[in-house]
Formats: structure tokens, C-alpha cells, sequence
């Protein structure tokens, strides 16, 4: 099982509340996206679920163990719940498959063999295979952020959280970028996803979750939440999306 539970998570940022008594579960192989204007809580709450931004109050659980629990080293964390943010960091000096094996060979002790034969098997199946030996220079945003995921896939997560992947992309690469989200859905991938592509949210997820100043107001499978919503403050921003010609 590789389960996310999220219990009564409050973060603040001095006196400003950026996450408010946040409840959410994400279950087995289940992907969960979550929608809400800029500066609801989207990306504050994964960085908190693998602690990279520490929080108030609240627990987050990992199978049922809390991410702080002593059985959790950073290190180990950091492997089962991946996280991709919507800047790619790839290492400019390094080649992809370089920048693929580093974690895996430096932080998890994988010798450069398995590593290497890993790497290539993910960049073949995200059509990238003819790019190991390229700079991330040499390459495409699109190819860039693909490479920023498959890095991530490469420590074999039990979980992957995305951060707004596509945001900084030209509209003709977001594309390319959502199939490959897509086809991790379909090999049973549990993943989190912020994201302002509705109508991707709609495709892919199990559920959707809205977020408003901090709060999760309303969450429900795609076809309800975009259809019918029940809270005010959704319809309004869903409203706003469609008016926008985004859903």
C-alpha cells in the first residue's frame, strides 16, 4: 500500500495562514488534483507532505506512519515521495542521463549499471531514449520537463507529486507533458497534481480537490465537481475558467 494521509495540517508563513486545518487522503494508486487560484495552498501543501517546507500543526502519514516518525530518514522520504516542481533544476552541466542517475547512484547507493539500464528504460518509454548524451540546453522545454519527471521516477517513488508541470511550457509542449502524466496514470502510479489544465484535471483524475485560502472546500470526482458543484466559491471559480475558455 502506499497511502497519503493528511491530518488537520495548518501551516503559517509568520502571522499569514497558508494552509488551514487541511483533511485528505490519497489512496492506493489513486491520483487526486488539486485546483484553486494562485496563493490558495496548492504547492505549500505537497511541500509539506514530504517535508520540505516544514508546518504548524497536523500530522502527514506515509502506510500509516507519521513523515516524522524516527523509521523515516530524510533520505528515505525523499525516495517514496517524489516531487516534481514546474522548474525543471535540471543541472545544466550534466548530461540527462547524468542528471537522471545522479540521485539514484549518489543519495541511494544503486550502482551505475542498475541506474544507467533504469534510466534508459523510462527515457524509452517517454520517447526520449535518442537524448541521454544531450545537455538540457540542447533540448526542448517539453523534453526538459519530461526529463525532470523521469529524474524523479528514477528512485522508483511509491508516490509522485507534481507541482503546476506544465505552467511554464509553450502551449504546443503541454501536450506531450500531459500524455506522459497520462500514461503514469495508467501503470498505476499514485500521484498528487497541482495543476490550472481543467481539462486535464478532468481526464485524469479520481477526484478533484478545490482549494481556497488555505482550505479544501470541496472535493468530488471530476464529473461532479465540474458539473455540479456544490459550494459558492467553486462555481465561482469554475465560472471564471469557462468564461476564460480554459474548460
Amino acid at each position: 500500500m502506499h497511502r497519503i494521509e493528511i491530518e488537520h495540517l495548518t501551516k503559517y508563513y509568520g502571522k499569514s495562514l497558508v494552509l488551514d486545518n487541511v483533511n485528505l487522503t490519497v489512496g492506493v494508486h489513486e491520483v487526486v488534483c488539486l485546483i484553486g487560484a494562485s496563493g490558495s495552498g496548492k504547492s505549500t501543501l505537497l511541500r509539506c507532505i514530504n517535508d520540505l517546507v516544514p508546518f504548524d500543526e497536523g500530522v502527514v502519514k506515509l502506510d500509516g506512519v507519521s513523515i516524522h516518525d524516527e523509521r523515516f530518514a530524510a533520505r528515505e522520504l525523499y525516495k517514496r515521495i517524489g516531487i516534481v516542481f514546474q522548474s525543471y533544476n535540471l543541472f545544466p552541466h550534466m548530461t540527462v542521463l547524468d542528471n537522471i542517475t545522479l540521485a539514484p547512484r549518489r543519495v541511494h547507493q544503486i550502482s551505475r549499471t542498475e541506474s544507467e539500464a533504469y534510466a534508459h528504460e523510462l527515457l524509452e518509454l517517454f520517447g526520449l531514449d535518442g537524448f541521454a548524451d544531450s545537455y538540457p540546453e540542447q533540448l526542448s522545454g517539453g523534453q526538459q520537463q519530461r526529463v525532470a519527471i523521469i529524474r524523479a521516477m528514477a528512485n522508483r517513488p511509491d508516490v509522485l507529486m507534481l507541482d503546476e508541470v506544465t505552467a511554464a511550457l509553450d502551449p504546443e509542449l503541454i501536450g506531450g507533458v500531459l500524455d506522459v502524466i497520462k500514461n503514469l496514470r495508467e501503470q498505476g502510479m499514485t500521484m498528487l497534481i497541482v495543476t490550472h489544465e481543467m481539462g486535464f484535471a478532468r481526464d485524469v483524475a479520481d477526484r478533484v480537490c478545490f482549494l481556497d485560502g488555505g482550505r479544501i472546500l470541496e472535493e468530488a470526482s471530476p464529473e461532479t465537481l465540474f458539473s455540479r458543484p456544490e459550494n459558492p466559491r467553486t462555481r465561482q471559480f469554475l465560472q471564471r475558467i469557462i468564461e476564460a475558455g480554459r474548460l
